[in-house]
């Protein structure tokens, strides 16, 4: 007998259209999933960063019995190479010249206690100049760069506010200083066109938020030894560092230039401002994250929250102040 071989059925037109609709479903259910996931993941590993940044903060505070600073009132200059400053007799041509106490920025200043020993002390930072460890700038730090923002992947921008500094190769970070509420007024007394200009109480600091600011940080502020018991508001009711985007913010970038790890909470969190180009400082010295729906904040206690865009601007404001005696509930 010859044995019977059963032909084999194929799939119809109908069922493989069915698979591929099945197919086409759960892909559409699992990318968003996936996306989630990594935002989450993303979002928790820039928490970390500023988890650390703050114990940074704390331990340098420890040492020094007072907060990091950013450079001295006079000292601060905008050009590498033509401006020149005398500082006690002495002229200095540029930033690349002045002596390293009267420059460089609070996170310079934290080098050594985030896992940066070698860069500080290959290049003398942050006691040297500027000019002398110019080489090690565009070094990048992995804890200053929000994964979230794809543009802080690169090691330089050649585009920085301050033309002078042009020429030199520094590296972005992603994280600023809170320096209050107080905005509209730069430190030649000039006020400055703004959408949101807010004046603080006292009269010497009126809004002069860029070289007088009311909060922890300022870009001139090393002529102030500010300590954690100064922090009147309580250092958890006191925003300390929050998130930028060099490509919103001209002023948000490279790690050692003052002027540009400093922010304002007069602006609103995640402002869209879409009137100006990100070269327009008046409007966008301030914070914001392409994390969805807010931003991260370190508080002074060291502590990280997550602030809402939609968070009362009221609150907001008053939460980057280091006095002011307001008693808040920051609400995610």
């Amino acid at each position: 007998m010859v044995p019977r071989v059963r032909a084999r059925s194929a799939f119809t037109l109908i069922e493989l259209l069915v698979v591929i609709a099945i197919i086409a479903i759960l892909i559409g259910l699992l990318v968003p999933a996936v996306q989630k996931v990594r935002e989450a993941a993303a979002r928790a590993s820039c928490q970390n960063n500023l988890t650390q940044l703050g114990k940074a903060v704390h331990n340098y505070h420890s040492t020094y019995n007072r907060l990091p600073h950013n450079a001295s009132r006079g000292c601060l200059l905008y050009n590498w190479t033509a401006s020149s400053v005398t500082i006690n007799g002495v002229v200095y041509t540029g930033d690349r010249n002045v002596p390293g106490p009267n420059t460089w920025t609070w996170i310079a200043r934290i080098l050594p206690y985030i896992e940066q020993e070698n860069l500080a002390s290959t290049y003398n930072i942050p006691n040297g100049t500027l000019g002398n460890a110019q080489a090690g700038l565009s070094t990048v730090i992995p804890m200053l760069q929000c994964p979230s923002d794809g543009t802080a992947n690169s090691l330089t921008a050649t585009d920085w506010a301050n033309s002078g500094w042009n020429a030199v190769s520094m590296s972005l970070t992603n994280y600023k200083g809170v320096c209050g509420s107080n905005w509209g007024q730069n430190g030649l007394g000039n006020t400055f066109t703004t959408t949101y200009p807010v004046t603080d109480p006292d009269p010497t600091l009126g809004q002069d938020g860029l070289d007088h600011g009311n909060g922890i940080f300022y870009r001139v502020d090393g002529d102030r030894k500010l300590r954690l018991g100064n922090i009147t508001d309580g250092t958890s009711n006191t925003f300390m560092i929050g998130e930028s985007m060099h490509s919103f913010d001209q002023h948000t970038g490279g790690w050692a230039m003052p002027n540009y790890v400093n922010g304002t909470c007069a602006i609103p969190l995640n402002y869209a401002d879409t009137a100006h180009t990100y070269t327009y400082w008046q409007d966008r010295y301030s914070f914001h994250s392409k994390h969805s729906g807010g931003a991260n904040f370190c508080l002074a206690d060291g502590s990280v929250r997550f602030v809402s865009d939609g968070v009362d601007i009221a609150i907001y404001r008053a939460m980057g102040t280091i006095r002011g005696k307001e008693t808040l509930t920051l609400v995610d």
